[in-house]
């Protein structure tokens, strides 16, 4: 099915719309029912429409968004677990998990 430009544009702001709201929420973990309501649009259509729009799933966003702001707290000390605190993670195990799985 093609979208006409008004759809297309539509969606357009939502994908920018949900980057945005996970650049600056992504320290809470946001999932992908609390981002897919901010964009009002069913957390299945979400999936989807961001996936096809950002080339990568909403999850792999995030996970990337806080690899990045993880890589800055280690670099500014080496303290995993205050990292993790600071990034939203419940663990340490969830850095190193973020960080093999982002390798895969």
């Amino acid at each position: 099915m093609t979208m006409t430009p008004a759809e297309s544009h539509i969606n357009y702001q939502r994908i920018e719309q949900a980057i945005v709201y996970l650049e600056q929420n992504f320290k809470r973990q946001p999932d992908l029912d609390e981002v897919a309501e901010k964009v009002h649009l069913s957390p299945f259509h979400f999936q989807r429409l961001f996936t096809e729009w950002a080339g990568i799933s909403p999850k792999r966003f995030l996970q990337f968004l806080t690899v990045e702001y993880l890589k800055d707290r280690l670099a500014q000390s080496k303290n995993i677990v205050e990292a993790a605190e600071a990034a939203g993670l419940s663990s340490q195990s969830r850095v190193y998990d973020l960080f093999t799985t982002l390798e895969a």
